[in-house]
């Protein structure tokens, strides 16, 4: 660890900090339609994003600066089994070419501005919906925190904020300043603003990558030696090598499996996909997202190079900031720090932001003023928008950084528990709403329990694989829960069904799933309770 401030990786980064907030502000006259104060324009950036923006933001969203920390650090820490998220990025996409495209054409005919929105259109419920938009709240809280998680490392590894010893204030002031940064130009331009800066995040990650994936193994003897010395590693800390053990392959497969089903359901992922101006957008991104798959899959390997670089670090998620600091020239590690602090800044604002929207729509609209404006619902979120984000940095602050982390892991096991609602109510409305809610409730509960029950390697709850139950095999907890949610679901509306429970207006139609942009009768500007007229499919 470097005992003072790297001056020269610290200058570059705040080169590339400054650009990137001059091109969030700027970003608020960007396709700046006459009038901005509505949440298509300001949460949705007008709906009018083409393929490469879309490209661009989805990627910015997707992969974040803790996938950019996290994922290799899971390799330096557990070997191969961290890889789960390779395949699991791989699996997602010929998933959400079957039923983003729906979603964007229902939410585009009816005004939809978060899946809460159409789970209420869909199932006439708003107990459901309400459900469905507090998991998302509640997911993507620690999410955020966790992308100030990643600027703090980068800020740590450069020597900025001083010392463990060091006034508080001092020490977090750099943090302090990025996050005022970013909540200023969010609330300023909304989401044109991490869709702008997302070309440069992506630009500087796939230079950075490319050149470490080059540069650092041949500086360290090349990957036969680099793969030598994880395997040693993990040899001689009874792993057993660096591929998981047998034992381990229900839980490195339920995890890939379980984490594709979810990574959709977040607010976030869909706010970036209803922001695009045409179905075909979406499916022309499912064939190319791929490509940060691939970037992915080269990123994991940094972990197996921290290793052989001796990197030492006590706290995982500094081990390849660090191997940066030790293996680039100071500039280039200055440019490394920037790919991973505007990492961190573009998908905090897309996070932020859909967090406020289902807030705004699903929460205050719903229940607290079904009246308000267009342009009440725009201030409104605007404000949420800051709240999310100041909940997110005092999590940081507060607690220890391995709680945010325990806690989105738990996210992904609560936000698993909205598919059946959401993916099931695009294709069916067999599914009865108050089924759904059940399981919905039966999932939370029992993965909530069971990872509280169930010790992380740091802490004695909230880890994310245990028994699974009648398999007897240790797999993703979320897994079990969603199967449980499932099963519950089914059962219930059987039973429902039978005795001939109420079902929800429909206000859905069976065309609405598959209209495009400039089809008649399309339209987004009707609020979600007057848009569209009963019927089902």
């Amino acid at each position: 660890m470097n005992d003072g401030v790297n001056g020269i990786a610290l200058a570059v980064f705040i080169f590339f900090f400054v650009v990137v907030t001059a091109m969030g502000f700027l970003a608020a006259r960007w396709r700046r339609a006459e009038n901005a104060n509505n949440l298509d324009e300001w949460g949705l950036g007008g709906r009018s994003f083409g393929t490469w923006i879309t490209w661009f933001l989805l990627g910015g969203d997707l992969y974040t600066a803790y996938t950019f920390v996290a994922v290799p650090a899971a390799i330096y820490a557990a070997g191969a089994s961290g890889f789960f998220a390779v395949p699991y990025t791989i699996l997602v996409y010929p998933l959400i070419f079957t039923f983003l495209p729906r979603l964007w054409s229902v939410s585009h005919k009816h005004g939809y501005v978060t899946t809460s929105d159409f789970v209420r259109g869909r199932f006439g419920s708003k107990g459901l919906s309400l459900a469905v938009a507090i998991t998302g709240i509640l997911a993507t809280m620690p999410y955020i925190a966790l992308q100030l998680v990643g600027i703090q490392a980068v800020l740590d590894v450069m020597g900025v904020g001083g010392g463990e010893n060091t006034n508080w204030f001092i020490k977090d002031l750099p943090l302090l300043i990025a996050f005022g940064v970013l909540a200023a130009y969010t609330y300023s331009s909304g989401l044109r603003a991490p869709a702008l800066i997302a070309f440069v995040k992506d630009t500087l990650i796939y230079i950075v990558i490319a050149v470490a994936i080059i540069y650092i193994p041949i500086k360290l003897g090349g990957f036969d030696d680099i793969f030598s010395a994880a395997n040693d590693k993990f040899t001689k800390a009874g792993a057993g090598g660096l591929a998981p053990p047998a034992e381990g392959q229900w839980a490195y497969g339920t995890l890939a499996l379980g984490s594709a089903l979810a990574l959709f359901m977040y607010p976030h992922s869909i706010t970036a996909t209803l922001s695009s101006r045409s179905r075909e957008v979406i499916r022309r991104n499912t064939t190319i997202l791929p490509l940060y798959s691939l970037m992915l899959g080269l990123l994991a390997l940094l972990g197996f190079m921290a290793i052989a670089a001796g990197v030492t670090v006590e706290n995982g998620q500094l081990a390849i900031p660090q191997l940066f600091e030790d293996m680039f020239p100071d500039w280039f590690a200055g440019i490394a720090f920037a790919a991973i602090g505007i990492g961190a800044l573009v998908p905090a604002a897309i996070m932020s932001i859909a967090a406020a929207n289902l807030f705004t729509r699903n929460i205050y609209k719903d229940f607290l003023r079904p009246n308000a404006t267009p342009e009440e619902e725009t201030k409104v979120s605007k404000l949420v928008s800051l709240l999310v984000k100041v909940g997110a940095l005092i999590f940081v602050l507060g607690m220890d950084k391995t709680v945010a982390i325990n806690f989105q892991l738990l996210g992904g096991i609560w936000i698993l528990q909205t598919f059946p609602a959401l993916v099931g109510g695009l294709f069916t409305r067999w599914f009865h709403r108050w089924a759904l809610l059940a399981g919905w409730a039966v999932g939370m509960v029992y993965g909530t329990w069971k990872a509280y029950d169930t010790p992380s390697g740091t802490q004695k709850h909230f880890g994310n694989t245990a028994d699974m139950p009648a398999i007897g095999e240790i797999g993703y907890i979320g897994f079990t829960a969603i199967v449980l949610n499932v099963l519950v679901t089914v059962v219930l509306t059987f039973v429902l069904r039978a005795l001939k429970a109420p079902d929800g207006i429909d206000e859905t139609t069976a065309a609405d799933y598959k209209a495009d942009a400039g089809d008649p009768g399309v339209q987004v500007d009707l609020p979600p309770a007057t848009a569209g007229s009963p019927g089902g499919h």
